[in-house]
């Protein structure tokens, strides 16, 4: 059998809140999996708008308001710049969508990981002098650290409002404004608000104060869909205010209410708007648009969230479409090689780290087996700074170990003394941003420049400081309960006979906002196997029998471990999610095998 956790440890109805009821006589299996998630009563399903929390918390934002009501209504030159992300490109979309809309002189300026670095930097800074000489900068999704780049900004006479979300233990940069929840002394009641977000708090209560004075306004809810985008794609935590944000944007894109370029990328990957989930934000538009700002720069990404008409947008969704293969292609290649690097420190007997450059290794650097290694830390010449995020990403699934992965800041540039570039990502338990800051405060030498959040963070370093770093990330690893570095994993129980139905799925799926923070629901149960099969070598498909469903039950395990599997199996233990498969018009129910345990085999 599995080794699952439940999520949910009380029991039903004794343990059932007043507020939670009807939902009880409706779904007992839906009210357990709310109330594994904390949620104690009807209200906290609520996402109508008026249930969004009040901007009165924020820090500055009546600030910003002034500033940039001002701007409009002296018409002067307002910059928007933004990061080159998913979460970036609808902060962008969505500034230069209302303030437009307001008679503002507004423009963007690209943001290019690879000319310019991250954040408000001099040198973006000069470019936007140089190319549209702005008398205001509003930063979107980045500025919380970009110190320098809001003293030269200040220098030549531009006003610079900052809007960011990331976090932050020091002091503001000396902006005029500065809007961004995780700031210190910010009071707002959600701390989970991504770039998006912080822009559409901001712009709304900039056209609250606009209407109030009988002046040029718009309506900023129109634009959730890019909020909705923005939020899931930067793997925001969904808590009640972001469930409601990403609710209306997705019922709006339900019902074709939303930018032409977004219809454009679902068409593109096959998908029904009226079907839409919350999973297609963050698998199907997020990575496409996210591959204009790793393969290239965002104008194209921010370009198509803007298109005014359908050829347009279907010609930029094409160009997203064809860097997302790309990516996907040098993504592909950079897997291998870690997978390579990892094979050979598994098997080598000598003592050395993951955090050894696969070229130039010196067995000696290091004081830990690869047996026990808590970090994954790697680096090559040749390697992409725009897939880099994506591949620790994958490295940290697959070895459930935080990863952070390498690239040179300059392709030409490869000597000890030039810059690297890494993204972290992180596991439960380790929060990979503070503790990149405590390497960065215990060794002041290596570490140039870094920021993020808890599960996903950035660096830069020299090359020739690559394996102090590495060794040191390690040893503060080595210092952790050893429980940190275990998987569990969870289940929210077994499901009733009647759970197996179109309409339980229907509602599962489509009713309800899950994500990070509030987890799509996975079930266990022990089920008779009726047939099974391999799909193009990798992908185990079963058909399954549960007590009192009445007909079989589709089951799909994608890239199914062959040590868990035996063609003998006439009982399984399944750990699985639900969703509807359609295939020729026909709808039917079908299992997401997660794991799988063999419990009876044919004699």
């Amino acid at each position: 059998m599995l080794n699952l956790t439940p999520r949910f440890t009380g029991t039903l109805p004794a343990d059932l809140p007043e507020g939670l009821q009807t939902l009880y006589q409706y779904s007992p299996t839906l009210t357990r999996l709310f109330l594994a998630r904390g949620v104690t009563s009807s209200e906290a399903l609520d996402y109508g708008l008026a249930t969004l929390l009040p901007a009165d918390g924020l820090k500055d934002i009546d600030e910003a308001v002034q500033i940039l009501d001002a701007a409009i209504e002296s018409q002067q030159r307002i910059l928007i710049v933004g990061d080159f992300d998913c979460d970036g490109a609808t902060s962008t979309a969505l500034m230069m969508r209302v303030l437009g809309e307001m008679g503002a002189q507004v423009d963007f300026v690209v943001p290019d990981r690879f000319k310019y670095g991250y954040g408000l930097t001099p040198e973006i800074v000069q470019l936007g002098i140089e190319e549209y000489n702005p008398d205001v900068i509003v930063t979107v999704d980045n500025g919380i650290s970009s110190h320098e780049g809001v003293d030269k900004a200040i220098e030549n006479g531009i006003t610079v409002v900052i809007t960011d979300h990331h976090l932050t233990t020091k002091h503001n940069p000396a902006a005029h404004a500065v809007v961004n929840p995780n700031q210190l002394q910010c009071e707002f009641d959600s701390k989970a608000l991504v770039g998006v977000g912080v822009a559409f708090y901001l712009l709304g209560r900039l056209s609250k104060y606009r209407r109030d004075a009988g002046r040029s306004s718009a309506q900023v809810s129109r634009y959730l869909d890019l909020v909705a985008l923005g939020t899931v794609a930067d793997v925001g935590v969904l808590d009640h205010n972001n469930r409601t944000l990403v609710a209306h944007g997705l019922a709006a894109i339900r019902e074709g209410r939303c930018s032409l370029g977004i219809l454009a990328l679902l068409e593109l990957a096959g998908r029904d708007p009226q079907k839409m989930s919350v999973q297609d934000f963050g698998f199907v538009i997020g990575p496409r648009v996210n591959a204009a700002g790793r393969m290239d720069n965002m104008r194209i990404g921010i370009e198509c969230l803007m298109a005014d008409n359908m050829q347009e947008a279907k010609r930029l969704a094409f160009e997203l479409d064809k860097l997302n293969k790309e990516r996907r292609f040098v993504e592909g290649g950079m897997r291998e090689q870690a997978d390579d690097i990892l094979r050979q420190l598994q098997s080598s007997e000598q003592k050395q780290t993951a955090a050894t450059e696969a070229k130039d290794a010196d067995p000696e650097d290091t004081k830990t087996k690869p047996s026990d290694l808590r970090s994954l830390i790697l680096y090559q010449d040749d390697w992409h700074q725009g897939v880099i995020g994506i591949v620790a990403g994958r490295l940290k699934e697959t070895h459930y170990r935080p990863a952070i992965v390498f690239a040179p800041a300059d392709e030409a540039k490869v000597g000890p003394e030039d810059a690297i570039k890494g993204s972290a990502r992180s596991i439960p338990g380790i929060h990979i941003r503070d503790a990149i800051e405590s390497i960065a405060e215990s060794h002041p030498e290596l570490i140039t420049h870094f920021g993020g959040h808890a599960m996903a963070a950035g660096l830069t370093l020299k090359k020739k400081d690559f394996g102090a770093f590495s060794e040191a990330f390690e040893q503060l690893m080595q210092k952790l309960e050893a429980s940190v570095f275990e998987q569990e994993q969870f289940t929210d129980g077994e499901l009733i006979a009647e759970d197996f139905s179109l309409q339980f799925v229907e509602a599962l799926t489509h009713s309800h906002i899950w994500g990070h923070g509030f987890v799509a629901p996975q079930f266990d149960g022990v089920f008779e196997v009726l047939d099974s099969r391999i799909l193009k070598d990798k992908h185990l498909k079963l058909s399954l029998k549960y007590p009192g469903v009445l007909y079989p039950v589709d089951a799909i395990w994608f890239n199914y471990d062959t040590d868990k599997w035996d063609y003998r199996a006439k009982e399984v233990h399944v750990l699985f999610e639900l969703n509807i498969n359609e295939w020729n018009g026909n709808q039917n129910i079908q299992m997401i095998v997660k794991d799988l345990a063999v419990t009876q085999i044919v004699p």
